[in-house]
């Protein structure tokens, strides 16, 4: 395979990448801003809303962020290794705060689901489980945004450091 193949294909591969990550980010901000239910429960009106809990707005916050920096830096030309080095530096910083942020949502919803007996915190999720519901798509797309992530960390590294090593 010649030297401009294999470029080729490492962008491309690259562009989808960057993609399938900003597809995944903007689902998991979406289905997460979408993500309320009121429901009545022995005559007491139950609301849901992810804005009442900090750890959910936090998530939305980053999943937003993660894509609009990933729809930023497809349009980002690389022709110097300062820039490269820039955004392989930033994709970290994406990497660790959807990291962060899944950690803080999925502690809460873990306890919105089962409750917590110690604590006296009953379970939300029994009267509530379109919010539920909404909460775990959100975090399953937000996984697979860090999944996709990783893997481009990886490709980046190897393409920019590795590579030039090997060759």
């Amino acid at each position: 395979m010649s030297m401009s193949m294999a470029k080729n294909t490492r962008a491309c591969c690259l562009l989808l990448l960057r993609l399938l990550a900003l597809a995944a980010t903007l689902t998991a901000a979406i289905v997460m801003a979408t993500s309320h239910e009121t429901t009545t429960f022995f005559n007491i009106k139950l609301e849901a809303k992810f804005q009442y809990t900090p750890a959910f707005v936090f998530f939305l916050i980053v999943n937003a962020v993660a894509g609009v920096y990933t729809l930023l830096v497809l349009f980002i030309p690389r022709f110097n290794n300062s820039v490269s080095s820039f955004i392989i530096l930033m994709d970290l910083v994406v990497t660790m705060f959807l990291v962060s942020a899944i950690s803080a949502a999925g502690a809460v919803s873990q306890v919105g689901k089962k409750g917590n007996e110690h604590a006296g915190w009953l379970p939300i999720c029994g009267q509530t489980p379109e919010f539920c519901d909404h909460v775990m798509g959100a975090l399953i797309s937000a996984f697979v945004g860090v999944l996709i992530y990783f893997v481009l960390l990886l490709h980046t590294v190897y393409s920019n450091i590795f590579s030039p090593l090997l060759t």
